[in-house]
């Protein structure tokens, strides 16, 4: 039996726009979270471990998080539209049989590095409990896999509580301890500890929500067909999470792991901001998902012009209030890392950028998946031969070598301005329907804020991180509320009585529900 076609009303639309509102409004906490608790973790981590570490900390998880995006083979965000075209009976079958591709998929990986540990550390030895760090590999692929499915039961508390609280803090309390006991491996012990927890807290509301399966055989040549029909969403995922670690590997061709840790502490506070597109990830792929099964083209565009516009102004509001007193933000983390506040100016511009070509990529993976990985190919070779250009060039002018990095953060910024347009343009075609979010009082709210922003730069650090940077996102919301928020906009600040942290989507047969 499969889902019921979406109602193509303009009630229905508003239930749309009303459940992703819902859902970003929950999930939003969780953002706020995950960012208090970033904070102390980033200035543990540069206070205890230093530049150096951090530089070798950051290569060895570009190799674990790749490999993790590898074994979920883009069940993440493939999941939501394999249970839209199943019965509500078969869900409990269809989740786990994704677990069970996610495991296979980690199991071959992670024999393979725990075999050659050197893939994660190739300039230098492995130290200590450093060798448990493949174990991620299977937490991270099996997290993604229960949160998708949770998400698609809009079961949006589950993905705040695994991402933005045990996560998040676990990493940072482990850290902390574990600088007392040795400053060689407790960044790597930190993360291992934090991967496990936030598996553990993800696993719960999955076996709550699907329960045990009966009667089921998993049947290899089935789980191979699913693997298949997800490779292009695979390498969706392997494009986006790509383009934000291969700045990383092209600044190691040039840099010391001193440089590359201050680039990637710089690269943390900025990746911030784009975790408030992450805030509607939950609820919008069923939403998505459910309107392309009934082919309503018009609802998606709807969404995604809707959602784009949130994204962006919330982006920009965010990488105002850190890009403008950059410095201060990065002097918070460490002496060392001050010199690099040109990178995370940088690195902010490039999440604003890049927020129209994640949210066209929601509907993009349903509509037009080969296309989709054929742009983020693209994408990802133009952002290594902009950065590498960028840094020689930045060199060659004789620049200082933190600024000679932000040269990789250029190639980033503009690989990501190639995407937001080219995606843009191929989903507008496909729904025949414009989606672009942009407004121009984003514009005349970000200009408002340079003026009071030269004032805050000659305030003490103190002052710039606690009175400049809400004065100056303050400032930026109130403009934009003003004069760029409609009513439909204003939905997604309308708190309804009651309401809870599963947001509540109209049932089968009605716009955006997804089968229970």
């Amino acid at each position: 039996m499969s889902a019921a076609p979406a109602d193509t009303s303009a009630d229905g639309g508003k239930k749309d726009l009303a459940a992703l509102a819902r859902g970003g409004r929950i999930n939003f906490f969780g953002f706020v979270l995950r960012l208090l608790a970033r904070i102390p973790f980033l200035f543990i981590a540069g206070q205890f471990y230093g530049a150096e570490a951090l530089g070798r900390f950051a290569y060895a998880l570009i190799v674990v998080e790749f490999s993790a995006q590898i074994a979920t083979l883009g069940l993440k965000r493939g999941l939501a539209q394999q249970l839209s075209a199943a019965g509500e009976e078969e869900h409990t079958h269809i989740a786990w049989d994704g677990m069970v591709v996610a495991m296979l998929g980690s199991l071959v990986i992670m024999t393979a590095l725990f075999l050659f540990p050197w893939l994660m550390f190739p300039n230098s030895e492995v130290r200590g409990l450093e060798r448990l760090l493949p174990i991620t590999v299977l937490a991270l692929a099996w997290t993604e896999v229960a949160l998708a499915a949770c998400n698609y039961r809009h079961n949006v508390a589950a993905t705040v509580r695994s991402r933005a609280i045990v996560e998040p803090w676990t990493i940072s309390i482990v850290a902390g301890i574990w600088a007392f006991i040795s400053t060689d491996d407790g960044l790597i012990v930190a993360y291992v500890a934090s991967m496990v927890g936030a598996l553990l807290a993800a696993l719960w509301p999955f076996v709550k929500d699907y329960g045990l399966p009966h009667h089921w055989n998993p049947h290899f040549g089935k789980l191979w067909s699913m693997a298949r029909r997800n490779l292009p969403v695979a390498a969706a995922d392997a494009t986006e999470w790509a383009s934000r670690r291969l700045d990383i590997l092209v600044l190691g061709l040039f840099f010391s792991p001193a440089i590359v840790g201050i680039y990637w502490a710089a690269q943390q506070v900025a990746s911030l901001p784009s975790k408030l597109k992450t805030s509607f990830d939950p609820i919008m792929g069923p939403v998505i998902s459910q309107n392309v099964e009934a082919g309503n083209m018009g609802a998606v565009a709807q969404q995604v012009r809707q959602v784009g516009f949130w994204i962006i102004a919330a982006q920009a509001g965010v990488a105002l209030a850190l890009g403008i007193p950059a410095m201060a933000v990065m002097n918070l983390v460490g002496e060392e890392f001050g010199a690099g506040y040109i990178i995370l100016a940088v690195l902010l511009a490039a999440e604003v950028i890049a927020a129209m070509a994640a949210v066209s990529e929601a509907a993009l993976i349903y509509l037009a998946r080969h296309r989709n990985m054929l742009i983020g190919f693209i994408m990802l070779g133009l952002e290594a031969a902009i950065g590498a250009g960028a840094i020689i060039v930045l060199r060659n002018m004789g620049y200082p070598v933190e600024v000679q990095a932000a040269g990789a953060a250029i190639g980033l910024a503009a690989a990501l301005g190639f995407a937001a347009i080219a995606k843009a343009w191929l989903l507008s075609g496909i729904v025949n329907a414009g989606v672009s979010g942009w407004r121009w009082p984003l514009v005349w709210a970000a200009l408002a804020t340079v003026p009071p922003g030269l004032m805050i730069g000659r305030l003490p650090d103190w002052a710039q991180l606690t009175i400049g940077a809400p004065a100056i996102l303050l400032l930026f919301g109130v403009i934009v509320w003003r004069w760029g928020f409609g009513p439909e906009d204003r939905e997604l600040f309308k708190m309804k009585k009651g309401e809870t942290t599963s947001p509540e989507i109209p049932p089968p047969g009605t716009s955006g529900g997804a089968p229970r």
